[in-house]
């Protein structure tokens, strides 16, 4: 399994924007789908972006499409989470870790979940003032 450490996050106004990177040792970096989850004071940890292991696929939640983009480089074994116009609902805990991933057609393609195989890192901590 793969290690992974989350960093970037920090105190921003609403309307702000922050990058948090997330560097992966351990493992063959480029293999694997990865993505980025958060989590809410009081809900559950949820998936909101991910980016296949190949094919350059991507998938948003609702809840940040259009406003956060995911970018990885394979030669920096490192995953990048750009979020643009920040709401106090986007403060969370947030991490990243490998996640499931399907073919079809000989492409792969990314689903908002996590691969089990693989620990949680400690995440970073986003907060978003009104």
């Amino acid at each position: 399994q793969v290690q992974v450490m989350e960093s970037g996050g920090g105190l921003v106004q609403a309307g702000g924007s922050l990058t948090l990177s997330c560097t992966v040792s351990g493992g063959r970096f480029s293999a694997y789908s990865m993505g980025w989850f958060r989590q809410r004071p009081g809900m559950e940890r949820e998936g909101i972006s991910c980016f296949s292991s190949s094919g350059n696929r991507t998938e948003y939640s609702d809840s940040v499409k259009g406003r956060f983009t995911i970018s990885r480089d394979n030669a920096l074994n490192t995953l990048y989470l750009q979020m643009n116009s920040l709401k106090p609902d986007d403060t969370a805990m947030y991490y990243c870790k490998p996640v499931q991933t399907y073919w079809r057609g000989g492409v792969s393609y990314c689903r908002l979940l996590p691969a089990s195989a693989h620990d949680w890192g400690q995440g970073t901590q986003v907060t978003v003032s009104s």
